[in-house]
């Protein structure tokens, strides 16, 4: 043991973090963390996957603190908590970074590039920035195991994710559909509605916007609508105008009403009857123009006449038809006519939908229900296609099979448009200013007489989660996960976990939850985990595999059948789940395109091409990372290692990993897949804007350790907002938080070990009982145990920031601000007394507490506070991480103490402000301070920490007063946020009555806490949460109200108290010389002051005072000053003083 507590010049938290790095290291902390738990109880951790192909940012180093700071608890707490880290190594994150790198888009893989070469470039890219993960999760001491991560690349975790497939097959929870989904051109593939629901997926953008006129053919069903020989045309409205090509119905409301409307067309001034809805004709039609007469129109007029001339239902309209608005391609069944449609509504356009079954799942459903044939083409290949390619682009005439084009298609008026790309955005030849196809597309409708209104208008609308571009809704063949089915049982499991904060438990997932549609489940790419459905080729018969040794089994029954020559997997052992083992085989594409199996009819079967939504395999992981059901089979049924007890991830994740992890749960296990998580907000930046490197707001978290150290950031990052408020990062936080906090702490340490050190103290002796320490060390030990008991309820909650800011409080206020600074006389010289052991051993029990409460947030400066302390005595070996979270002792515990202490507490800061306002130093001192009286245990409580009051604020005497009244003018006013929600009907009255309320009112109100205001037969029972009460000062008095809390300060200075004031002033420039000097604490001097009128006889009359308190053996006044003597001003009195040291 040492024999010296370590004594610092400086706090470099950068060089502690080094430090405990290297100790940690050497003496395998967080292994020993796992082994000194073994045979305890577990709490359960799983660690969402991040995939390193991309750089961590700081918002990682948020999430990560959350979850290192509750694992750090429950260590501490004694359980055994597991930390296996994860890479999530598939998916479009990686697809696309690859293809950047390689110059290459989707349509090369397979041509310019094999499936095998891209796919090793794909398993090489995504662990690029693995290292750089890894430095992080060291330097910010984030215990997590990655030595030993899952990687859902390998083989393993691929088989249990085809375990829980087959399992959710044979469930009936996988079917396949050809339906609309959302879809990236950009991406090349569907999503799922999970990620389209990511944030930042909706934006507001700006679009061309049409109005079309869609020309009614006129027969005997249509004939109620033409008053006269003119045309009459259906208005609706589409934000994508590009989608008007592929119209093959009108839907209108079952329940809405429509007008019939002469009027003039703005583009080409002709005359055009028109058909919209009732509540829409104001959005259309200028009310100013209601008197003109139609014939008066000249073309181009601003005001266009109009008239009704008929009103019709919905249904009235239903069978209508009308002309093919684009005549570019015939679809092949019944279309261009009227249909009901039950989500049809008068929100906005024209109360009349246009429909392109192709592009609009609602539009689908509608147009299936009425027969109405969509708008498709059959490509080359013989495929039916709609009229936009998977790219985003219409359709070239070369990819369109010939014979469809000689019978289908125009291609005089489709030869414009063809190959042109829908949105701007998939065409990397054009920006945001060249013409979109809405725009040629409604010029062209304008000039034809087919547009009603063509206008720029800002709309919501998704955006893929990896491109940023924009996505299409696209009919896709897509194998799909019932998740609607089990819809109600994922709510009921939802209401079971603890959410922190319950808002998006209840909300943000809880909605979302209830809103559910099918899981689409299907990826048209390339790198990931393949679908282990083969479908028979007339597509009667399926096998869905649920393994590497049911695949082997099903190939060596197509070998027998001649339809493989070899089982490619010949060299794997079944039953050795050795990675070696598993490394002899590859269950990506393409080696399992080439499998063929055979049906149980003999026909040949074909693997479905599709990848599974990489959000499966992250949402898998509880499973997939023990390799379940193969191995650790027990640790899932038996719910060893299942559910989770705690996850944290942020908000963006709550309809990603978070919702997987829910689902895959529910559907496979009737089981929640966590019990307790944290959704943590975003990272921002310090104006509130999110970072990205483009605006060059991002934060570098190296460079911002390497100059602050790991703890200053992660107690910034937890104490600075709730973790699920977003966090307006900025460095000067985290200054601050360096500054105050640890500053503090560690000053706190640094005079315990200087007055320590001095006295050997070791805490080898007795304890001193706790009824023979003075009171302020009762106070401070009560408080400590009251502070573990709150820290210890906060992190049980979740709520970490309530522990750092409670630790952070008592630290600053209670310990560095109150504790030490009125104990601090008591480890200055003297014996080595019963009382100097007590203040001692105190100070060590809070300094070694706080050291273990505060070690999850902080472990490198408590690691390193702790060991300091224990180096020398011996209380605990070892890491601060592998003692035992503190138990608060109820005994020492006294709440009558404490509530007395802070009433000190308040008073004298309220004290201290009355003197900063009339600029009257401490040092000076006053006579008196009038504190009104509530009752009879608040003069108890008073009189228990009279002195401490009177020592800090510098005053002689405090008079209690019963009864304010000619003392004190206080004011009373009403507190309209807590009686408006209350009373406020009679709000008016109240304010009347309160106005009205005399002296003695007021104190009886304040004494009782409550007051009663009848208003007529209704009587009003106040508290004092719904007054503000005031007190105004009196002459030669300041006054100050705080809560229930009132104090009187007399301000007058008598000769005396002027001449005290400056002795004590001496006092503090001679202690602040004998620093300067390094005089040891002990040394007696002898003192020699410059004359001056303004202090003789001040120097005179507190000469005893001053030489007891600087250790002054003699004083005297002298005239002359040598060159030993320092200058020193006290309120514009210039003098000197001069100071020996005595051998």
């Amino acid at each position: 043991m040492n024999e010296k507590f370590p004594e610092y010049k400086g706090l470099d938290l950068s060089e502690v973090n080094k430090e405990i790095l290297k100790t940690w290291e050497e003496n395998k902390t967080f292994e020993m963390s796992l082994k000194t738990r073994e045979g305890h109880p577990s709490f359960v951790f799983y660690e969402g996957p991040p995939s390193a192909n991309g750089m961590p940012g700081i918002h990682h180093v948020m999430a990560r603190t959350i979850k290192d700071v509750i694992c750090r608890y429950k260590t501490l707490q004694g359980f055994l908590v597991e930390r296996k880290a994860g890479w999530d190594t598939h998916g479009l994150p990686v697809e696309l970074g690859v293809e950047k790198k390689l110059g290459i888009t989707k349509e090369a893989i397979g041509k310019t590039i094999s499936v095998v070469e891209y796919n090793k470039e794909c398993r090489a890219d995504v662990m690029k920035f693995t290292k750089e993960w890894e430095d992080l999760t060291k330097q910010m001491g984030y215990w997590v195991d990655m030595k030993n991560p899952y990687i859902t690349y390998d083989n393993r975790y691929i088989e249990t994710l085809w375990y829980l497939l087959k399992k959710l097959y044979e469930k009936g929870f996988l079917y396949k559909g050809y339906t609309i989904q959302p879809y990236s051109p950009a991406a090349g593939t569907g999503l799922s509605t999970h990620e389209l629901n990511q944030p930042g997926c909706y934006r507001d953008v700006k679009d061309t916007t049409c109005v079309a006129q869609f020309k009614v053919i006129r027969d005997e069903k249509s004939e109620k609508l033409f008053a006269d020989s003119e045309a009459v045309y259906i208005l609706a409205w589409t934000t994508t105008p590009w989608t008007l090509p592929s119209n093959t119905a009108l839907a209108v409301g079952p329940n809405i009403t429509y007008y019939v409307v002469k009027t003039y067309n703005p583009y080409t001034y002709l005359p055009v009857t028109v058909i919209l809805a009732k509540d829409r004709f104001s959005a259309y039609f200028n009310p100013k123009a209601e008197s003109l007469a139609l014939e008066d129109y000249q073309a181009g007029d601003k005001l266009i006449p109009y008239r009704k001339v008929g009103e019709f239902k919905g249904p009235e309209l239903e069978g209508i038809r009308y002309e093919q608005l684009m005549p570019w391609m015939c679809p092949e069944g019944d279309a261009f006519r009227v249909i009901l449609g039950d989500y049809v509504s008068t929100e906005d356009g024209t109360g009349i939908v246009h429909i392109a079954p192709t592009f609009g799942a609602d539009d689908d459903r509608v147009a299936k229900q009425a027969g109405i044939a969509p708008m498709l083409l059959v490509d080359k290949d013989g495929n039916k296609q709609p009229m936009v390619d998977k790219r985003g682009r219409l359709f070239v005439l070369e990819e369109i099979d010939p014979e469809f084009v000689k019978s289908h298609v125009n291609t005089k008026l489709y030869s414009e448009y063809a190959g042109r790309f829908v949105k701007n955005a998939y065409d990397p030849q054009l920006t945001e200013e060249d013409a979109t196809l809405d725009i040629d597309l409604s010029v062209m409708l304008k000039k034809e007489n087919k547009a009603f209104k063509v206008e720029k208008h800002e709309h919501n609308y998704p955006h893929c989660w990896r491109t940023d571009k924009p996505v299409l809704y696209y009919p896709l063949d897509s194998w799909f996960i019932k998740t609607t089915a089990v819809r109600e049982r994922m709510i009921e499991l939802n209401k079971t976990i603890n959410w922190k904060p319950a808002s998006t438990g209840e909300g943000r997932f809880g909605k979302w939850l209830e809103n559910l549609v099918d899981w689409n489940l299907s990826r048209s790419r390339y790198w990931g985990t393949p679908l282990p459905i083969w479908v028979s080729e007339d597509g009667t018969e399926k096998k869905c595999i649920g393994s590497v040794a049911e695949l082997i089994e099903e190939i060596e029954k197509s070998i027998q059948a001649g339809f493989m020559q070899e089982n490619p997997y010949q060299g794997f052992i079944a039953g050795d789940y050795s990675k070696e083992n598993y490394d002899k085989i590859d269950l990506h594409r393409p080696y399992v395109d080439h499998i063929i199996l055979v049906s149980d009819s003999g026909q040949k079967m074909y693997r479905e091409k599709d990848l599974i939504d990489v959000w499966f395999d992250s949402g898998a992981m509880p499973y997939a990372q023990l390799h379940y059901p193969f191995e650790h089979r027990e640790d899932i049924d038996q719910k060893l290692r299942f559910p989770a007890d705690f996850i944290a991830e942020g908000v963006d994740q709550t309809r990603g990993w978070v919702f997987t992890l829910h689902a895959i749960a529910t559907m496979a296990f009737d089981s929640v897949a966590f019990k307790n998580i944290i959704s943590n907000g975003l990272v921002l930046d310090a104006k509130g804007n999110k970072m990205s490197k483009r605006l060059g707001n991002a934060v570098d978290p190296f460079s911002t350790i390497a100059t602050y150290g790991s703890d200053p950031l992660r107690w910034y990052m937890i104490t600075n907002s709730q973790p699920w408020d977003n966090l307006k990062f900025d460095m000067a936080g985290i200054d601050e938080v360096k500054r105050k906090f640890f500053g503090t702490l560690y000053n706190t340490y640094g005079f315990f070990a200087l007055y320590a050190n001095v006295d050997h103290f070791r805490y080898a002796e007795a304890e001193v009982a706790i009824e023979e320490r003075p009171e302020i060390d009762r106070w401070i030990l009560s408080l400590l145990n009251s502070l573990i008991k709150e820290v210890t309820e906060a992190y049980e909650k979740y709520e970490p920031t309530r522990a750092g800011r409670a630790i952070q409080d008592f630290v600053i206020e209670n310990l560095s601000n109150w504790y030490v600074r009125l104990s601090r006389k008591r480890y200055w010289g003297g014996e080595y007394s019963q009382d100097k052991i007590s203040a001692y051993q105190t100070l060590y029990t809070c300094l070694e507490t706080i050291a273990i409460l505060s070690a999850p947030i902080a472990p490198f400066y408590m690691e390193k506070l702790f060991g300091d302390l224990n180096k020398v005595t011996g209380r605990h070996s070892g890491s601060v991480h592998l003692t035992d979270f503190p138990k608060a002792d109820e005994k020492l515990i006294d709440n009558k103490l404490e509530e007395r202490m802070e009433l000190a507490q308040q008073i004298s800061s309220m004290v201290l402000g009355l003197r900063r306002k009339v600029q009257l130093r401490v040092r000076q001192p006053l006579s008196k301070l009038i504190i009104p009286i509530l009752n009879d245990h608040m003069i108890r409580q008073l009189d228990a920490v009279k002195n401490i009051i009177l020592s800090e604020v510098n005053v002689k005497e405090i008079e209690y007063i019963t009864d304010t009244t000619g003392v004190l003018v206080k004011k009373i006013k009403p507190n309209f946020k807590t009686l408006g929600p209350k009373y406020g009907k009679y709000m008016k009255q109240i304010s009347t009555l309160i106005a009205a309320m005399e002296q003695s009112d007021i104190f009886d109100f304040e004494k009782n806490g409550r007051y009663q205001l009848n208003i007529g037969n209704e009587s009003i029972d106040l508290s004092l949460e719904d007054v503000e009460i005031l007190s105004e000062d009196i002459p030669g008095w300041l006054v100050a109200n705080e809560g229930h809390l009132t104090v009187a300060l007399d301000i007058n200075v008598t000769k005396e108290l002027k001449e005290e004031g400056i002795a004590r002033e001496l006092i503090n420039r001679i202690q602040n010389l004998r620093k300067e000097s390094n005089f040891d604490v002990t040394d007696k001097i002898t003192l020699a002051i410059g004359r001056h009128k303004e202090i003789n006889e001040a120097v005179e009359n507190f000469s005893q005072y001053i030489a007891s308190q600087v250790l002054a053996e003699h004083i005297e006044l002298t005239d002359e000053k040598d060159n030993k003597a320092k200058d020193i001003e006290i309120d514009d009195i210039h003098t000197f003083i001069k100071i020996e040291r005595i051998n």
